[in-house]
């Protein structure tokens, strides 16, 4: 065993002439430990949150989206739907068509984004998993529907049981002349709503769904489309299959896997997740520096042994590397049980949902705080924590070679 190691050990578990030195290693470990616990939780809240929102978005976005960089539309001439299907890994094509548009309901009124789509798109998302009320149902023989987002359906006071007063649609049109008659600016169409979607706010208050057929009459398009949606078979690798499509499309195309369709909210994910573990961190170098004082305490202690070492033969570089080992020690075992304590407790909060969100009728997704535990954010964690616990110990052997020898010998 390491001579060092071997002394360090010892001195950690023994049983001091003052009882205030094992108080205050003991409060040395209990502070890493706690701060490391908080940091296993805080990562794993904002991990079960961003797996959350991803599971969120992905009944909503698709795997991958195909738009014009530059325009608004564009039709077959520009666009080869059947070579796409034929690019290995893509199972699913869909037609979409978006547009802003007014919808109003009786005596109420709001701004919707349109969203027409063809038939493959309840098969490619999740969105039939995530209906609030009603069904979905987009066409039923000669019948469109609509399905709207909670959001918009709440703000316009939509009936789904009313047959009587459909939604009526308002929409510019591409020839519109504004600046003669108003009212021949806009095309209208009326559509009864099928059911609700509720997935994100930022969804919910935002769109509506209805059939692709509708939208093209409502617009005037001919074979005219804004976007493709691609859905992916589960065994295709999708950085492959976009790199096919984007060669496919052209570069007059940009093709977006559900990353890049959401960089800002992700980006705002990581860089809040990392900024928490940067304040923690300060903490815990805060906290770090108890084991100083429960060192500093052990050398005065020590004073004796440590004359018998140097009369020995040991060198001060021994000396400083017993203390070292000393706190790198209380470290590890506060990290340690950090670790464990934060896994117990991200564990018991998933299995019977300790700490919920909102009260009992709470109307979030989720009644409980989301938490999902990663073996490399353990690894991080476990890495800073021992970094700080070796800043330490350089710092406590910069101390000891500030005592003079003769301090350290015995009276």
């Amino acid at each position: 065993m390491n001579f060092p190691f071997y002394i360090a050990r010892r001195y950690l578990f023994s049983r001091k002439s003052h009882n205030i030195i094992n108080i205050i290693s003991l409060i040395s470990a209990i502070g890493v430990m706690i701060v490391t616990a908080a940091l296993v939780i805080v990562l794993s809240v904002f991990n079960g949150f961003a797996r959350l929102s991803e599971s969120l978005f992905n009944s909503f976005n698709p795997d991958m989206t195909i738009t014009l960089k530059k325009g608004k539309t564009f039709g077959p001439a520009q666009m080869d739907i059947r070579r796409l299907k034929q690019i290995k890994g893509v199972k699913y094509v869909t037609e979409v068509i978006e547009e802003n548009a007014m919808m109003k309901y009786l005596d109420k009124q709001s701004i919707v984004t349109l969203k027409g789509v063809s038939s493959d798109f309840e098969n490619m998302c999740g969105i039939d998993t995530m209906m609030a009320a009603g069904h979905f149902i987009l066409e039923q023989g000669d019948m469109n529907f609509a399905v709207l987002g909670y959001g918009v359906a709440d703000y316009l006071g939509a009936n789904l049981n009313d047959f009587k007063n459909p939604i009526t649609v308002y929409a510019a049109r591409r020839d519109a002349d504004f600046s003669n008659m108003f009212d021949n600016a806009f095309s209208t169409a009326s559509i009864f709503p099928s059911g609700t979607f509720s997935i994100q706010s930022d969804f919910d208050v935002k769109y509506a769904i209805l059939p692709l057929r509708f939208m093209k009459q409502l617009l005037g398009y001919k074979d005219e489309l804004t976007s493709l949606e691609i859905g992916l078979d589960k065994r295709a690798d999708p950085a492959l299959v976009q790199k096919e499509l984007q060669a496919a499309a052209g570069d007059k195309f940009r093709v977006k896997n559900r990353y890049e369709q959401q960089e800002l909210i992700y980006k705002i994910f990581r860089t809040e997740k990392w900024a928490i573990v940067m304040i923690l961190a300060f903490i815990l170098l805060i906290a770090t520096f108890n084991v100083i004082a429960s060192i500093s305490m052990l050398i005065l202690e020590k004073k004796k042994d440590i004359a018998v070492l140097q009369s020995l033969g040991a060198g001060k570089t021994l000396v400083q590397r017993i203390f070292m080992i000393e706190g790198l020690l209380i470290s590890f075992f506060g990290a340690l049980a950090g670790l464990s304590l934060g896994a117990i407790i991200c564990w018991a909060q998933t299995r019977f949902g300790l700490v919920r969100l909102g009260g009992i009728d709470s109307t979030f997704v989720v009644n409980t705080y989301p938490v999902h535990m990663i073996p490399q954010d353990f690894l991080i964690i476990f890495v800073i924590v021992m970094g700080i616990g070796l800043m330490v110990g350089w710092y406590q052997i910069y101390t000891i070679r500030r005592i003079d020898a003769t301090m350290m010998r015995a009276e």
